[in-house]
This record gives structure tokens, C-alpha cells and sequence, in this order.
């Protein structure tokens, strides 16, 4: 999400000026649409979009939703919101898979813009999901373009198809047939070609795709554009939907700092869905996109269904309810602790976990100033205690405490504040179980602003479930939760759908793995 940053910034700063207004005039409406035509064109987002996205949403702020709205800030900002879902696509569109296999993807774009990248991330993630993909390497042109998709390929633990060495040697387009032939003879019920990029858009380009295209009729041809490309982003989409056309678009590098107006521009300008995201380097750093969701953080509204998503790929069930039997007996310890740890590496990077909390954009700072090489750190201390240290570790006295420092590569004052930090977590992990709502250290209140009053907090404690049933009371706590106003930069809007009881009770479970 950093290439959203700077813009998530600035339409924040835009909503928290306005909602110091009690009521609106049509003067601060035209000032707000002001600075979100500012904000989005500082972004690289296309003139004709901002155009049609700021009068969408200069006509509906001075509308009756907003005059008769007991809170018109806040409505102004849904407004917002639901025009940039609009401007993202609207709906969530998934592949769409072949009646008879094999599905046929084919990926277009410009050179460096990660397609073959994103070939190996498409199949590690599709065979996650039962699939049997098969890569072929259509790109004959860029030097060792064969061997980079053979290294992707290995890394996914996919199967490839490559009889020709490249390097400006080999039919494309025969390639690109013979490797369909060869999935159906082989049983892959899924094709992916990676083909030929240009550093620009040229007619020896779009004719060698147009012409895999007519060889292999594929049933998505997706586009993979780099959302650091700028302004540039809205014309090459466009030459690309003249010369071959294409179903749906892929948004790569989008954990780069650029403004990121392609994003917001190429599904507008084309008509063509997002489908995919690439969020970083890693074969397991992409996710499909929504345009919901995407919005949401845009707006500092937070992401928490991906995040949710996110710990279900990573924890499992059995763990989860070990983990809530050992907070609800108060046996947790440091070897619980961790597995917890090493369950939350295989989510990811903790910082993107972090910044898909409510209004988590105010404290980018705290987020940026968090080291990820902390778990490591942590990691080697705990393995360099005995059994029974991590099982009571009141038992550590000073000489324990040396010889776990010398043992770790750490220093004692190491070691004491991981002791520390422990009992905290451990603290606030029984917290969350009882339906309670966490602190992070230095951070305050999960959602809410630093420095929050601790009598504040046990007023809020206080107006919470008292529900001995750990379920209802997540509920009835959502519940109030969602019926406050938010005390982030969410301005009162939860920034997604009410969450139904099925997604209460996966909150539910998932809080219990801490």
C-alpha cells in the first residue's frame, strides 16, 4: 500500500478538516471536491477520470443524503468511498476457468512490468487451490527471459514448457500452440504463457501477441501493467485493448512508493476489471483484488477481511483452539509463544498486517520505526532456553539470563525485555479472548489513537458484553463497536459491509490463536 500513501494521506487530511464542521455549505462541498481533484491528480490518476469521479461526487454531496445526514462529514466520506469502488471496478471478478481444460491465460504487457513474475505467483497460488498449471515460456525475445521463467517456475514448484533456448531464437507463436497441446496430452488443467515484452509499444509487439492470441484462443488474457508507471499507465492500456484487447488487468508493484494513479485510472478507462494485485517480490505476495477493499485502505478505513483471510491460510483450527484452552487456563507460554511467532511469518510482512488496521494511517511513523528482524531476534533467545525455562519463566534468574544472552548473540537487557514483552502479549492475548480490545505497546488501543486515556479505556470496557459465551459476546462487542463512531481516521464509517454471524464466529476463532 505504499504507492497510496501520499494520496491516502492527503484525503484524509481533506475528510478530518471537513468533519470539524457541523454542517456543510455548498462552499465547503466545492473546497472538499477541491482537494480531492488536487489529491488525485498529484496521484497521476487520468483527467478524464478525476473529472468524472469529482463531479460524481461534488453532485451527491449536495444531494438530500447528505443535507438531511446527521453526520454530513461522514456521509460525505461514504460517498467517497462508494465513488471509488465505482472507479475501481465495482465488483470483484474472478478467472474464469475453460468448461473442457485446459484454461489458457495469457499474459500481455510491457517490458519489466513482471509478467514473468507473476506467471509463477498465478501458478503457485492456482495450484493452492487443487490446480495443475503448466508455464510456457513464449518470451523468445529478451535475453535469458527462458531461463528466468525456468527459476520461477522451479521456486513455484510448477511444471514448464520450454523447447526453445530464447535469446532471439524460436517461434513464439508456434510455442505457444505446441504448449497447449502439450498441457491437454499431459493433463494440466491450466495453461499460463508469458510472452514477449517491448520497453515501448510497437507494431512487432501487438502483432506476435495477436498472433498467440488466434493460435491458442485463450480464456483470459490479462494484463499486467506496473502501477508505478504513471500517467503513461492510461496509453499503453489503450494500445494494448486496440492491438490485442484483454480481459482483465493485473496491478504489479504495488508495495512501491510511486503515486499509483494507474490503479485508479486503467479500470475506468479501459472497462476492463482489476483481477490481481502484486504487493511485493515474494511468489506468495499477490492476492485478488477488491475494489472494496482497495478503497478502504485507500481511505484509512482499514482491510480487515484480507487480514482475516490472510490468518486462515496460516493457522488451522486445531492450533487455534489449543492456543484459546491454554488463555482461558492461563498456561500460555514461551513456547507457545513462539509457534505464535512463526504462525504470524507465514502470514507476511507484520508491517502490511499492521497497516490493514483502522486508521493505522496516523501512525505511520510507529510503522515504519517497526524492525521485522525482531522475530528473529526474539526467535533466537526463546531457542536458547531449556524446556523448563520456557515453560516458567519466573525461573530466570540472573546467571539463567547470561547464559541465555551469550547463547543467543544477544545482550541481557535483550532477554529482559523479551520477558517483558511476553507477559504483555500474554496479557493482551487473554484480553482479545475474553472480547476484550487490545493495546499494542506504543501504540495505544487496536484502531483508536496513541496516548488514549486508560480511564477512557475502562469507560469503553465498561459499556462492553458481559456475555459468558465467548462467541455472543464478540458479537454483541461487534456489535456496539460498529453502532460508535470510530475513534481513527475512519471518521465513523466501519469501511466495509456490516460483517455477517458467519464472519463474527471466523473473527471469533481467529482471535482465539492470538
Amino acid at each position: 500500500m505504499a504507492t497510496f500513501g501520499t494520496l491516502s494521506d492527503r484525503l484524509t487530511e481533506t475528510f478530518r478538516n471537513l468533519r470539524k464542521k457541523g454542517q456543510l455549505t455548498p462552499a465547503d462541498v466545492d473546497g472538499t471536491v477541491r482537494e480531492i481533484r488536487r489529491a488525485l491528480l498529484d496521484a497521476d490518476v487520468a483527467l478524464p477520470v478525476v473529472k468524472e469521479f469529482t463531479a460524481a461526487v461534488r453532485e451527491r454531496a449536495l444531494g438530500d443524503e447528505v443535507n438531511r445526514a446527521l453526520n454530513p462529514a461522514q456521509q460525505v466520506v461514504q460517498i467517497v468511498n462508494d465513488e471509488l469502488i465505482g472507479i475501481l471496478g465495482g465488483q470483484q471478478r474472478r478467472l474464469q476457468f475453460a468448461k473442457n481444460p485446459p484454461t489458457v491465460i495469457m499474459l500481455a504487457g510491457l517490458q519489466g512490468s513482471g509478467k514473468t513474475t507473476f506467471a509463477g505467483k498465478l501458478a503457485k497460488m492456482l495450484e493452492k487451490d487443487g490446480h495443475t498449471p503448466l508455464l510456457v515460456a513464449c518470451d523468445l525475445q529478451r535475453p535469458n527471459a527462458v531461463n528466468q521463467l525456468q527459476v520461477v517456475a522451479e521456486r513455484a514448484g510448477a511444471a514448464i514448457y520450454a523447447p526453445e533456448p530464447g535469446n532471439g531464437v524460436g517461434d513464439p507463436v508456434k510455442v505457444a500452440r505446441d504448449g497447449v497441446a502439450y498441457a491437454t496430452r499431459q493433463q494440466h488443467d491450466i495453461v499460463i504463457i508469458d510472452t514477449a515484452g517491448r520497453l515501448g509499444v510497437d507494431a512487432e509487439l501487438m502483432k506476435q501477441a495477436a498472433d498467440i492470441r488466434t493460435a491458442t484462443q485463450p480464456d483470459e488474457v490479462l494484463f499486467v501493467i506496473d502501477a508505478m508507471i504513471g500517467q503513461d499507465a492510461v496509453n499503453t492500456a489503450k494500445a494494448f485493448q486496440d492491438g490485442v484487447d484483454f480481459t482483465g488487468v493485473v496491478l504489479s508493484k504495488l508495495d512501491g512508493d510511486a503515486r499509483g494513479g494507474a490503479a485508479l485510472s486503467v479500470a475506468s478507462v479501459t472497462g476492463r476489471p482489476i483481477i490481481f494485485a502484486s504487493t511485493g517480490e515474494g511468489l506468495d505476495d499477490v492476492e485478488a483484488f477488491h475494489p472494496d477493499r482497495m478503497a478502504s485502505r485507500i481511505l484509512d478505513l482499514g482491510d480487515i477481511l484480507t487480514l482475516i483471510e490472510q490468518a486462515q491460510h496460516a493457522f488451522d483450527e486445531a492450533e487455534a483452539m489449543k492456543v484459546a484452552e491454554k488463555l482461558a487456563t492461563e498456561s500460555f507460554t514461551l513456547e507457545d509463544f513462539l509457534e505464535q511467532m512463526q504462525q504470524m511469518k507465514k502470514m507476511g510482512s507484520m508491517k502490511k498486517m499492521l497497516g490493514m488496521l483502522p486508521g493505522m494511517g496516523s501512525m505511520k511513523q510507529q510503522l515504519e520505526d517497526f524492525d521485522e528482524r525482531e522475530i528473529d531476534r526474539t526467535e533466537a533467545i526463546i531457542r536458547s532456553m531449556t524446556v523448563a525455562e520456557r515453560r516458567n519463566p519466573k525461573i530466570l534468574n540472573g546467571s539463567r539470563r547470561l547464559r541465555i544472552a551469550r547463547g543467543s548473540g544477544m545482550t541481557v537487557t535483550d532477554v529482559n525485555q523479551l520477558v517483558q514483552r511476553f507477559e504483555q502479549a500474554a496479557k493482551m492475548m487473554k484480553t482479545v479472548a475474553r472480547g476484550g480490545v487490545p493495546s499494542i505497546p506504543g501504540m495505544g488501543p487496536v484502531g483508536g489513537k496513541p496516548g488514549a486515556s486508560s480511564k477512557r479505556g475502562k469507560q469503553q470496557k465498561a459499556k462492553g458484553s458481559r456475555s459468558g459465551n465467548p462467541a455472543k459476546r464478540a458479537a454483541e462487542n461487534a456489535g456496539i463497536a460498529a453502532a460508535a463512531p470510530a475513534t481513527g481516521s475512519g471518521f465513523g464509517l466501519g469501511g466495509q459491509k456490516a460483517p455477517s454471524e458467519a464472519d463474527l464466529a471466523e473473527l471469533q476463532k481467529l482471535l482465539g490463536r492470538g
